[in-house]
């Protein structure tokens, strides 16, 4: 009598937990992103003068 396919050990290892991990990270955001959508929407007037400046340091008059 023939064991039971059930009864066979598993050859897969690892790769079982690889692969679900692969896929739980493709599922999540990546905290860099969380990051950048938790900063402020709006602009100050003080940054925008710094941007201004670092422009108009660039050489870009327009």
């Amino acid at each position: 009598m023939t064991k039971h396919l059930a009864d066979q050990p598993r050859t897969q290892g690892t790769a079982r937990l690889r692969e679900f991990l692969k896929q739980e990270r493709a599922a999540s955001v990546h905290p860099a992103i969380r990051s950048l959508h938790s900063q402020p929407k709006t602009r100050d007037d003080a940054s925008r003068k710094t941007s201004e400046y670092a422009r108009i340091a660039r050489g870009q008059t327009t």
